[in-house]
């Protein structure tokens, strides 16, 4: 029942206080800034940007308003969400004052999310909740990766932060991708809850809260971020959204389902990838725009499309990796 009211509660904040982020937005002129060779967006050119501040502080209001016992767990976890957004609120502000596409330099960027990367990864080692093992899924075995844990809980935080934001890139994408892989690695941590002991339990717990207190802000936002957009979530957002799925798996052991159930997210990091290896050593472009969603849009795919097969093959992934958890 709680992660119910937490799911509502939190919707409910979202939509309510979202119409004054948008007109507080508009009055500021916080408007995207649209890069020239994306011609499709150009007519979304200053749309409202900063949204993610409408799920963050939803989620946090109503994670507070249900948890009960001990929730040292959910409370990091926070803290980490709030600190990333905080990181893409100061490369939002920097494009919307600089008038440019780019807000923080790179280096300043992966500076501030290794920073807040290492607090977590030594925080998650010395909690005796959290601790060094991680699940092999499928095979239903722990492997403790000792104090290796930390420098793979940093490379985790550091790929699916930026793998998030790489895929907000059209309306309702990156909420909408998210949301689906929530809802399934919630289920897999549910299923798990009763191999944990008590105390660990209530922990994990509160800390389902405040994940689908997530689910519910970002559900919210969406009926304004979903095409077409009245507002964006940018930087702000999709950082903050990164740490969750990173989260999600680094507090619970489940890390490795991330890129299982995060496909698409991989696939937008590895697009990248793949498209700047081969352009320097070719001159020649794999696909017609990378991200791998702008290729598909080039393709001539309707961006509502594109956005119902993401999210749909991560619904699908997420129903597969529970169904052979339970098996």
């Amino acid at each position: 029942m709680k992660y119910i009211i937490a799911i509502i509660l939190s919707f409910f904040i979202s939509i309510i206080i979202a119409p004054f982020v948008i007109k507080k937005c508009k009055q500021l002129k916080f408007g995207q800034n649209i890069l020239s060779y994306v011609e499709s967006h150009i007519k979304k050119q200053g749309t409202p940007t900063m949204g993610g501040i409408i799920f963050i502080i939803s989620a946090i209001v109503s994670t507070f308003c249900v948890v009960s016992g001990s929730f040292s767990m959910a409370l990091v976890g926070m803290a980490v969400f709030f600190g990333f957004g905080v990181l893409g609120f100061l490369d939002d502000f920097i494009k919307i004052k600089c008038k440019r596409n780019l807000g923080l330099r790179p280096y300043q960027k992966v500076l501030g999310q290794l920073s807040i990367s290492i607090i977590v990864a030594c925080y998650a080692y010395f909690n005796g909740f959290i601790g060094s093992k991680v699940f092999i899924p499928f095979f239903d075995t722990w492997v403790d990766f000792d104090v290796f844990i930390i420098p793979f809980i940093i490379f985790i935080f550091i790929a699916t932060t930026n793998s998030v934001n790489l895929t907000d890139g059209l309306d309702g994408l990156a909420g909408g991708t998210t949301i689906a892989y929530l809802v399934g690695v919630c289920a897999i941590i549910l299923l798990n809850l009763g191999n944990v002991d008590i105390m660990a339990r209530v922990e994990q717990e509160n800390m389902l809260v405040f994940l689908f207190a997530v689910v519910g802000g970002v559900f919210g936002f969406l009926i304004f971020n979903n095409y077409p957009a009245s507002i964006f979530m940018g930087d702000t957002g999709s950082l903050a959204l990164g740490s969750v799925v990173a989260l999600s798996g680094c507090f619970t052991g489940f890390e490795l389902y991330i890129p299982i159930i995060g496909f698409m997210f991989v696939m937008s990091t590895v697009s990248v990838i793949l498209q700047v290896l081969h352009y320097k050593r070719t001159k020649k472009r794999i696909f017609l725009m990378a991200p791998l969603h702008h290729h598909f849009e080039k393709k001539g795919m309707y961006e509502t499309k594109i956005v119902t097969i993401y999210i749909s093959i991560t619904i699908l992934l997420g129903l597969f990796s529970v169904l052979l958890t339970i098996m």
